[in-house]
């Protein structure tokens, strides 16, 4: 009678695997991998919800250093992001092309590059034109530092930082150009 509960419930278990595995690959889902609909949610933190920005430093993929704090005073929007993902090689050159429009107002874009290998993150920012820094976080530390902002398994992901330091919204998912750029002229604005 246990054995053939056992094999019930490997039978249930597999059919659940199937079933999620045939969701995230159908290409009509919006969680599908090169899907330009993989937002799936944007928070604001406003006033005194905002989250002060963690201290972080580290290695760029570029062999560099990078610490956040030194880019204190300016707008920041922070990018998760990996060669490997879909949904990330749909943003980039959006967010590239954002970037060069704002950085002479004082907005500073920074990648976090996950679960990649430094060859293949040099190609990835080659081929869509990235010119801004990003943390090399193949051991998940930096990202793991926004983990009350977003979930460390979620890329991409895109975190705006006010000019004093706190943190003022985050998208999970792909981005969209209206929502990013809405975002940054926000804090503009505020200044």
């Amino acid at each position: 009678m246990n054995r053939w509960r056992g094999r019930l419930l490997v039978l249930v278990l597999v059919l659940i695997g199937a079933g999620t595995w045939w969701r995230l690959s159908d290409a009509t889902s919006p969680l599908a991998a090169g899907s330009d609909e993989a937002q799936i949610g944007l928070t604001l933190y406003q006033g005194s919800a905002g989250i002060d920005l963690p201290e972080v430093q580290g290695r760029t993929i570029d062999g560099g250093s990078l610490s956040l704090a030194d880019l204190r005073g300016n707008v920041l929007v922070l990018n998760v992001w990996g060669s490997w993902c879909g949904p990330c090689r749909a943003e980039a050159p959006d967010l590239a092309e954002i970037s060069a429009e704002t950085m002479d107002q004082g907005v500073r874009f920074i990648g976090i590059d996950v679960r990649d290998n430094p060859a293949a993150a040099r190609a990835f920012e080659r081929e869509f034109g990235i010119t801004y820094p990003s943390f090399d976080d193949q051991d998940g530390q930096v990202l793991a530092s926004f983990a009350g902002v977003v979930p460390v398994s979620a890329v991409p992901s895109t975190i705006v930082v006010d000019q004093s330091g706190v943190i003022r919204a985050s998208i999970v998912g792909k981005t969209d150009t209206r929502t990013l750029r809405g975002l940054i002229d926000d804090l503009l604005r505020a200044a």
